[in-house]
């Protein structure tokens, strides 16, 4: 199993009601996305939250977190929040909703053009 079908069940119960957000297979997981942006996933049983570059130090504070380091580097302004970090509906409810107020400053993503 490539993500936590559990914790993927439960981020969609919180996120039901927002038509806008896009669910995607993605790396192996799953990523969450609104305006085109990745703002939190799920890689095997961990929650991937976008918490944004100026915010990272912060966020690595917070207990049950540490660098998302996929690619073997840290990537800044993402983060890895543990299974005991989302344990409650509250806990992962923060979380995406931290990602989701990260991307919404952003500008919505380039389409790319068609051929």
């Amino acid at each position: 199993m490539a993500y936590d079908e559990k914790l993927s069940n439960r981020v969609r119960a919180i996120l039901k009601d927002q038509s806008a957000l896009v669910e995607k297979k993605m790396f192996g997981g799953l990523a969450y996305m609104s305006q085109g942006k990745m703002f939190a996933g799920i890689l095997n049983s961990d929650l991937v939250v976008r918490v944004g570059p100026h915010a990272n130090d912060n966020a690595l504070k917070e207990p049950h977190t540490r660098p998302m380091d996929f690619t073997g580097r840290p990537m800044n302004g993402y983060i890895y929040v543990s299974p005991d970090g989302v344990k409650t509906p509250t806990q992962l409810r923060k979380w995406l909703m931290r990602g989701q107020k990260f991307v919404a400053r952003l500008p919505p993503a380039k389409r790319a053009l068609a051929h």
